[in-house]
C-alpha cells in the first residue's frame, strides 16, 4: 500500500517505530520509567511474543501434509518456473 506521495505503509510504520524506540530510550537515560514493569514481566512478554510469532509465521505458508497438497505444491512450483522461464526467455529475444 502507498499513500499519496508515494511512501508505502511499512515505510510510516517502521519510521513510526524507530521514533517510540528513540522515545523510550532518551527516557530511560534521563531517569524516567516509561513503562513501570518489572524484569519478570518483561521476561514473560518476551516469551509470549515469541511463541505467538512463530506460530503466526509457521502457519502462515502453507502447510502440506496430504500427499495431494504435497503433489499440488509440486504442480504449482513447477508452472512458476515455466512461467520464469518464458519471462526469461522474452527478456533476451
Amino acid at each position: 500500500m502507498t499513500t499519496k506521495s508515494g511512501i508505502t505503509l511499512g515505510t510510516i510504520v517502521r519510521t513510526l517505530l524507530l521514533v517510540l524506540a528513540l522515545g523510550n530510550q532518551i527516557l530511560t537515560s534521563t531517569g524516567h520509567s516509561p513503562l513501570p514493569i518489572d524484569d519478570s514481566q518483561i521476561t514473560d512478554l518476551a516469551a509470549l511474543s515469541a511463541t505467538v510469532i512463530t506460530s503466526i509465521i509457521a502457519w502462515w505458508e502453507n502447510q502440506s501434509f496430504t500427499r495431494e497438497a504435497i503433489i499440488a505444491d509440486n504442480y504449482m512450483e513447477e508452472l512458476k518456473n515455466e512461467k520464469s522461464a518464458i519471462a526469461t526467455d522474452k527478456t533476451f529475444k
